[in-house]
């Protein structure tokens, strides 16, 4: 992968971890991701508006995708409610690249050299050595950690392939594919009632205002790897975005004050050898 893709696809692995830290810093994580969803949909709105539609063959690929990253939603607010940051956010994020590697080899026949096998494997141990030590997931927690990497594999290996297929559009393709977020604020409403989603602009306007930045924040940063899907290897790809942990047990020591052991951090260091790798 170039140096340049890589830094690029990095600099997505903080803004993932920011809006991450967010979402989970909030009280109320339904609520706050409901918020998320609308800044990105009415962003999404907008860019498609004033731009070309993509190619038709990367159709099917986005509505699948949208629809995953409903279901990723909803796991992901689940995951974050049974567990700490620290914990939830490794696991779901470690277990992603091996998923998206063997996804890429058996739909887009995506070979892979040592070298990033090798980066791919510290970097998926390195994440899991992170979420492990020191705590103990329950059964649930673990298992819905690992249901929420299970969705974040299938959207990454769907968008690679289709983005591949979008003649050179992985704005618009990223855009189109995100409108799927007007979903959200329906479900909720489905679910709470109108009220419950309006109230807190009064009464809480900064914790909203945060969903709101947060939400901006995630569609730049999944912009970004879907840039990178174009022409990267998914699982490279996908490894490098997970990163995004090292800077997610940063936030959560300074910011949520989650301890951090010395293992942890040497588990981080294997992390970054990991990227390493995949940048030779």
């Amino acid at each position: 992968m170039l140096s340049y893709t890589c830094g690029v696809v990095l600099f997505a692995a903080m803004l993932h971890a920011s809006w991450n830290a967010m979402l989970h810093g909030n009280r109320d994580r339904f609520l706050s991701m409901t918020w998320m969803s609308i800044a990105i949909a009415v962003v999404s709105t907008l860019v498609v508006l004033f731009n070309p539609w993509p190619a038709r063959a990367s159709w099917p690929y986005i509505v699948a995708s949208g629809l995953v990253h409903i279901f990723y939603n909803a796991s992901l607010v689940r995951s974050y409610r049974r567990s700490d940051l620290a914990l939830a956010y490794p696991i779901a994020r470690g277990s992603s690249p091996l998923l998206v590697t063997l996804g890429a080899a058996l739909f887009a026949h995506e070979a892979i050299g040592p070298f990033r096998a090798l980066g791919i494997g510290m970097i998926s141990g390195g994440i899991i050595a992170i979420a492990l030590q020191g705590h103990h997931a329950s059964r649930a927690g673990a298992l819905a950690a690992l249901t929420t990497g299970a969705t974040i594999a299938l959207y990454t290996v769907v968008d690679g392939i289709g983005v591949r297929l979008s003649n050179g559009q992985p704005l618009t393709y990223t855009a189109w594919m995100f409108l799927s977020y007007w979903l959200m604020p329906v479900l909720f409403v489905a679910a709470r009632g109108l009220a419950p989603l309006w109230t807190p602009v009064r009464a809480e306007p900064l914790s909203v205002g945060s969903s709101l930045v947060g939400g901006l924040v995630s569609i730049a940063a999944y912009g970004i790897v879907i840039w990178a899907l174009q022409s990267g290897a998914m699982g490279a790809v996908s490894a490098l975005r997970e990163t995004s942990v090292v800077f997610a047990v940063l936030i959560g020591r300074v910011f949520l004050r989650e301890a951090v052991s010395g293992t942890h951090w040497l588990a981080c260091m294997v992390v970054a050898a990991g990227a390493v790798c995949l940048g030779i």
